[in-house]
């Protein structure tokens, strides 16, 4: 498994967090997709054995969809 962190813009409540979530976890290959609005944070897990791999634009542009900004990504 390989971890993505990143700071997201924008979010003013609990319900921002939980519809950046559910739009992260669209990505393929993400097992598990966490933001913390008090943190002003967010995480996504994903399977490294997807030939493709999730990429920095795909985690942007999901955080995008749900109406926020995603700075900051860091893989590990």
């Amino acid at each position: 498994m390989k971890k993505a962190m990143m700071v997201i813009h924008g979010m003013h409540c609990a319900s921002c967090a939980s519809n950046i979530e559910r739009s992260l976890k669209k990505i393929p290959g993400v097992r598990s997709a966490s933001v913390s609005l008090i943190m002003k944070k967010g995480s996504v897990e994903f399977d490294e054995s997807n030939s493709a791999g999730v990429t920095e634009d795909e985690i942007r542009n999901a955080v995008k969809r749900a109406g926020y900004e995603a700075k900051s990504i860091t893989f590990s």
